[in-house]
Parts: structure tokens; sequence; C-alpha cells
């Protein structure tokens, strides 16, 4: 579990396919002291485990299924990932629960500043948008961000220069992919009202939310 305070920009130094995954090297300021192979990593906002520690390096078993589903495959040597240690017990919860589980990788729309802070604007599939309320949580990147803005296809965040300054984010451009993991608490009432209701799936509207007293 992590919070979506991003820790360190890390530095990839290898990719390398190993059979149906890959080993991923990352060049770090993370205390290395503090951390022991099998610790869990958010590289990007996703949880990978550590197998090797060097130097000033970690390395990773990454999954081809999540090098897929987001955008730690498009990596090459000088890329820039955001890192974050898992939550320890006690520690407090600045930004708000995050598995490192990513449901998707999207595109950035538009990138811009207002006044002093930032604005990042993302595509947002079409089947996720359920998922997604104003003022709501959403991590881009492993970043914990407030949505600010919402259509059907698309959601905004506002960044402060602090956050910008210390993750990836200040590096991206329109198209670039971006990895999201949408509230894990919304999903969960969705859920729930979707078995309450005798259904499989999570078809559920925010017209229904409302109706369930959730807003």
């Amino acid at each position: 579990m992590f919070t979506g305070l991003v820790e360190d920009i890390g530095m990839v130094t290898a990719l390398h396919s190993s059979g149906k995954a890959a080993k991923l090297s990352v060049r770090c300021s993370l205390p290395l002291a503090a951390i022991r192979i099998g610790d869990s990593i958010a590289v990007n906002g996703a949880c990978l485990t550590v197998e090797a520690i060097g130097d000033d390096s970690l390395s990773f078993h990454s999954l081809r299924e999540t090098l897929t589903r987001t955008n730690l495959g498009d990596c090459r040597s000088g890329s820039r990932v955001n890192l974050e240690r898992a939550l320890r017990v006690g520690d407090a919860l600045g930004g708000h629960l995050v598995s490192g589980h990513v449901d998707c990788r999207s595109e950035v729309t538009r990138i811009g500043k207002d006044g002093d802070d930032f604005v990042l604007d993302v595509a947002l599939p079409a089947d996720m948008r359920e998922l997604v309320i104003m003022k709501g949580s959403i991590a881009v990147n492993g970043v914990s961000l407030t949505i600010a803005r919402l259509t059907d296809d698309n959601f905004g965040v506002s960044i402060i220069p602090h956050t910008w300054t210390r993750t990836n984010l200040q590096y991206l451009k329109a198209g670039d992919a971006v990895n999201l993991e949408f509230d894990m608490i919304g999903r969960y009432i969705l859920r729930h009202l979707a078995l309450r209701e005798g259904r499989s799936d999570s078809t559920v509207t925010m017209a229904t939310l409302e109706k369930a007293g959730f807003l």
C-alpha cells in the first residue's frame, strides 16, 4: 500500500526482457540501507518487488502484464520514474490510499499553467468513466492528485509547484502515456451496489450512487 507521495525521481539504467518478464534497473537516491530484497516499491505507480540492491540502484522483476498495462514498457535508459516505498504502519497518510495496481495507461492531452500552478489534462477511457468524480482522488504515474476538471472523455488536475518539481510529471508532454490508478474506495462502492442489485458487473451510474446516499 502507498500514499501517492513520491519520494524520489529515479533514472532507468536498464530494461532487459527475460522470457515473459523483464528486469528493470533504476538508479535512485532512496535510503538503500533501509530497503530489503523483497520490499515493494511503487515505480510510476506500479508496485514492483525489489530483486537486487546495488550501491546506488534497485533492480526489479516486472511481469509482461505490468509492462503492457503500464508505461514501464516504454522505458529506456535515461527514462525518469517516480519512486515511493510502501506505507508502514504509523506513517502519515498525506495523499490517499494507493494500491500500486495500475488500472490502465492513458494519454496526456494538454499541459499548461494557471498562475504558479500547473495543469494537466488526461484522456479518460470510456470504461473507466464511472470511477471518476469531481474532487475525487486519482494517482497519475503514482502521484496522488485531485480531479479539478471532468468531461466525458477527459479529466484535469492542478499541480502545485512543490509536486511538479519533485515528480516526473515535469517532464511530460502532450501525447505521453501516464499510468492511472482510480480510487479503490469508489471501486468497492460500485461493486457493492452492483451485487446488491443482483448484477455481477459494476455498471453503476452516478445517479445510482446519489440515490443510494453516497453523494
